[in-house]
């Protein structure tokens, strides 16, 4: 009788370990999958906010060289009257020169009336010089450092401006490629998280979560990191 109830208590504590190893071994597996729930709950939000936060920057990117294609436009329409001016100046000067060598004052007062307001400041200063006489007097008051062209310095503005905002399309392009970069990762969490989920052996399955969690971590300090729009 006590060898019968001697097994009956062996065969009771070995049941009893059994099921406390199938409980903790259950307990793991609630556990993880409530982490791998939440993983999955966290890619969705990260992966709309980066999916927003690109087509932001995109956006930014496209608007940014669109202004300095504008930009380069109105530099080149500045850039061409001003070309037109200096020629205009030159070939006045060229006729004033005539008029002047050829001692024809109403000639010379008419050139002098068709010079631009401009032009005129930088003429007036060359002529102070005596350049008639002076062969160190520059050339003509187009060399002079009085000589300005307004059309030639909107120009030179404008192009700066293009520039600019051309640098920041490509700031702001790179910007949105980074949260593009994160929507990878993401996707790279996802499908970790989601492969984990067919392993029954605990292991292999705590590995693969482990992994995706950590990726996901990255992208979340990348996400917190770079600027938002």
């Amino acid at each position: 009788m006590s060898e019968q109830t001697s097994n009956v208590e062996f065969a009771y504590k070995i049941s009893e370990q059994g099921h406390s190893r199938r409980s903790k071994t259950d307990r793991w597996h609630r556990g993880i999958e409530v982490a791998e729930a939440l993983a999955l709950a966290a890619v969705a939000i990260a992966t709309a906010w980066t999916s927003y936060q690109a087509t932001k920057w995109e956006a930014l990117s496209s608007r940014n060289y669109a202004l300095a294609s504008a930009r380069n436009v109105v530099a080149q329409e500045k850039a061409t009257l001003a070309g037109q001016d200096r020629l205009y100046d030159i070939v006045t000067f060229s006729g004033w020169i005539a008029a002047k060598t050829a001692n024809n004052k109403n000639l010379v007062q008419m050139y002098e009336s068709r010079f631009r307001s401009e032009y005129r400041v930088a003429f007036l200063a060359w002529q102070k010089l005596d350049p008639l006489h002076n062969l160190s007097a520059p050339a003509g008051p187009i060399f002079m450092p009085e000589y300005v062209n307004a059309h030639a310095q909107e120009s030179a503005k404008a192009a700066e401006e293009a520039k600019s905002y051309f640098e920041k399309g490509v700031d702001t392009r790179e910007t949105g490629d980074d949260y593009v970069k994160i929507g990878v990762f993401l996707a790279t969490v996802l499908l970790l998280t989601a492969l984990s989920q067919r392993f029954e052996i605990l292991g292999p399955r705590i590995v693969v979560l482990a992994i995706s969690l950590v990726l996901l971590i990255i992208s979340a300090f990348w996400i917190f990191s770079f600027p938002r729009a």
